[in-house]
């Protein structure tokens, strides 16, 4: 029995493989609902979904459906920066407590703008104790992280900011914006004129189209670490690194662990799932924004082709380069793995499975979500789904790879 559910929207002619991925994804994968986006020099080439929205009720993936995309949405949130940048109201390399006075406190009197973009800002987490819910209150947040000392030597290190990235850099917007929250700035300067679905704080009215998400066993990050691969001898170079990846994976998710207690964030009491109204209507800019692959795909298009997409500029081509080059390339001292950042943006780190373009820029979230921008290729890519895939950060999800491998095949004429 066929276990491809429809597949709707459309595919322009020479990326019918796009397609064939996206139902291998369902077939091999059991994607439960989904939608991928493709723009090419601004054309939207590739837009298409399918399955389920909600599997409890049925609900089926429509056009329109948006959905959680955790991380990704840190793209989104670094570009409102850069548009401040651009503007000349924000400066990289200009102290945070220059725009946001209260934050040069507990020795970051000094520490740059650059830094919060770049993970090197020694503040993945938040030592003191915090009341239940305290990520859905941005105010409580903000004045926390005011007064939490870095981790680590601010520039000497990078680590992932899970979470705390997006009320770092959405503070520093919001002030140096006129009051602005991140989330209104977004609306007013890229969602709107975009004309796009995407929120960072998602109101009521849009309920009703909101996939529920679908998560996997708890310990299905520590079981992807072993490749299917295992259930044969494996020569001993393979051995051991299966037991390195599994000794990485195990002191990220220790309770005491930096990343697990940065995540701890993204799922507050109230809404362990992240499906609770509550959680979509905060604006989190580092783990809770909402829409769907044809948005990501337009904006990264966007910025894939010098920032300019039907007559509207997000950008200038030079801010762009800026924002995309490598600042920082080695091990990440909260996923314990190397990892590239730009300012804002994740870059392919050679030698891994990555597919993207090696000029590629964009972010991913967990479970699999991700939005990136090729300028080699001019391309534009969206990908959303609702069931978090179970890898974890130690392996890219092979459902988002495959259709990136498919683009790469279609442009490449093989």
């Amino acid at each position: 029995m066929d276990s491809t559910p429809p597949i709707e929207g459309h595919v322009a002619e020479g990326f019918e493989p796009v397609r064939l991925a996206f139902e291998r994804n369902f077939a091999e994968h059991s994607e439960a609902g989904a939608a991928c986006a493709v723009t090419v020099d601004g054309n939207l080439v590739v837009d298409i979904w399918g399955g389920s929205a909600d599997p409890e009720t049925g609900q089926p993936w429509t056009r329109d459906t948006i959905v959680n995309v955790f991380s990704t949405t840190k793209g989104m949130a670094a570009l409102c920066a850069h548009i401040l940048a651009e503007r000349g109201i924000l400066d990289y390399d200009a102290p945070v407590s220059e725009y946001w006075h209260e934050f040069g406190k507990a020795g970051k009197q000094n520490l740059p703008v650059r830094f919060l973009l770049t993970h090197q800002a020694g503040l993945p987490v938040v030592d003191e104790a915090l009341p239940d819910n305290a990520s859905l209150d941005w105010d409580l947040m903000v004045s926390a992280l005011e007064r939490q000392e870095p981790v680590w030597t601010p520039g000497e290190k990078q680590g992932y900011h899970a979470v705390t990235f997006g009320w770092l850099v959405g503070e520093v917007v919001r002030r140096a914006s006129g009051a602005r929250s991140l989330g209104a700035f977004f609306a007013d300067e890229v969602a709107g004129p975009l004309g796009i679905d995407f929120f960072i704080g998602t109101p009521e009215s849009e309920d009703h189209r909101v996939a529920r998400l679908v998560r996997n066993q708890p310990q299905a990050n520590v079981r992807a670490a072993d490749s299917s691969a295992a259930s044969k001898p494996a020569p001993p170079d393979e051995d051991a690194q299966r037991a390195a990846m599994r000794a990485r994976v195990q002191a990220m998710m220790a309770p005491d662990s930096i990343l697990r207690r940065s995540l701890g964030y993204a799922s507050p009491p109230l809404a362990p799932s992240n499906n609770d109204p509550r959680w979509r209507r905060a604006e989190i800019p580092g783990a809770n924004g909402h829409g769907n692959a044809r948005a990501l795909a337009r904006v990264y298009g966007a910025l894939a082709r010098g920032g300019e997409i039907d007559g509207t500029r997000l950008l200038s081509p030079e801010t762009i380069r800026r924002s995309a080059q490598e600042q920082v390339q080695s091990p990440d001292e909260v996923l314990l793995m190397v990892t590239r950042r730009a300012l804002g943006y994740m870059l392919p780190v050679p030698g891994t499975p990555d597919r993207r373009g090696p000029n590629a820029f964009g972010h991913a979230g967990a479970g699999g979500s991700i939005g990136f921008a090729d300028p080699d290729r001019g391309l534009g890519f969206g990908y959303t789904m609702n069931k978090m895939w179970s890898g974890g950060f130690m392996q890219p999800d092979p459902r988002a790879q495959g259709l990136v491998g498919a683009v790469n095949a279609c442009l490449d004429g093989s």
